[in-house]
C-alpha cells in the first residue's frame, strides 16, 4: 500500500467516467473560522491479468545429525534451484528468505526425546512465464523430493503503472461529480481543489499450493493467475468560489 499526498492549485483535467460502489464520506466546511469549502472522497478500480508468480518454496530435513542434515539439505537445495533454473527461472530471480538449523524432540512420552536435527532451506521464485508455472513448479517437487515444501503463491503485476493511472483518473472523476453536484445542490459554485490524499492498494488473493498435487502424475499441476485488481482511494478537498 502506497500513500501520498499531493497538494493541487489549478482544475485538474478529467477524461473517464467514475467507477464506484462503496458509500462515500462528505464533508461540508461552512464555520466562518475555517475555509468554505467541500471535502469528498473518490473510488478508481481496475482489474488486470497477472504477469509474474512469486512462490516461497524449499527442503525440510531431518536426520541424525547436523552433518548429515545440512548435507542432505544442501543437495536438495541444489536441485530445487538446478530445476528452477532449468525451467526458464533467472537466477536473479531466487532469493534465499531462511535458512535454519535446530534440534527436534519428541514430547510424547514424559521425557522428552531426541527425533534429530531439523534444517530449513527456503527460497522465493519468481516465475514471469505463468502459462508454465504448473510445469515448473512440477519439476521443483520431483527434483527435491519427498523434503520439498511448497508454501504460498501470490500472483502480481509487476508494470502495473498502467492501470494506477487508469484507477486514479477514475477516482479523480468520482470526486469531482460528487463535489460538482453537491455544490450545485448548495448553491454554491465549485473551485479548485486544494489538497488530495492518495491511497493505492494493489490486492491479489493469495493462492495456496498443495504440495500433493504434483505427485507424480502425468498431468501438469494446473495454476490459474485469475485477475489483480488496483484500487486508488482519493480524499480531495474543494474550495468554494466566493
Amino acid at each position: 500500500m502506497r500513500r501520498s499526498t499531493i497538494a493541487i492549485v489549478g482544475a485538474l483535467a478529467v477524461t473517464m467516467a467514475a467507477c464506484s460502489s462503496t458509500p462515500q464520506a462528505i464533508t461540508v466546511n461552512s464555520s466562518e473560522d475555517a475555509l468554505n469549502g467541500i471535502s469528498v472522497s473518490g473510488i478508481g478500480e481496475v482489474t488486470g491479468t497477472p504477469d509474474t508468480l512469486e512462490v516461497n518454496l524449499g527442503v525440510s530435513v531431518l536426520a541424525d545429525t547436523v552433518s548429515e542434515a545440512t548435507a542432505t539439505a544442501a543437495e536438495r537445495a541444489d536441485a530445487l534451484i538446478s530445476a528452477l533454473t532449468a525451467n526458464g527461472v533467472a537466477e536473479e530471480d531466487i532469493t534465499t528468505t531462511d535458512y535454519s538449523i535446530y534440534p527436534e524432540y519428541d514430547y510424547s512420552g514424559n521425557e522428552q526425546s531426541l527425533l534429530g536435527y531439523r534444517v530449513n532451506n527456503t527460497v522465493r521464485a519468481k516465475i514471469r512465464a505463468i502459462d508454465q508455472a504448473g510445469d515448473t513448479l512440477d519439476a521443483v517437487t520431483a527434483a527435491a523430493g519427498d523434503d520439498v515444501r511448497v508454501n504460498s503463491l501470490q500472483f502480481s503485476i509487476e508494470d502495473d503503472a498502467e492501470l494506477v493511472s487508469a484507477a486514479r483518473e477514475a477516482a479523480w472523476n468520482d470526486a469531482l461529480a460528487k463535489a460538482t453536484q453537491l455544490a450545485e445542490l448548495s448553491g454554491q459554485s465549485l473551485g479548485a481543489a486544494t489538497s488530495i490524499t492518495e491511497t493505492v492498494t494493489n490486492a491479489a488473493p493469495p493462492i495456496y499450493y498443495a504440495e500433493d498435487a504434483a505427485g507424480g502424475g502425468e498431468a501438469a499441476t494446473p495454476i490459474e493467475p485469475g485477475t489483480s485488481t488496483v484500487t486508488i482511494s482519493l480524499q480531495v478537498e474543494f474550495a468554494f468560489e466566493s
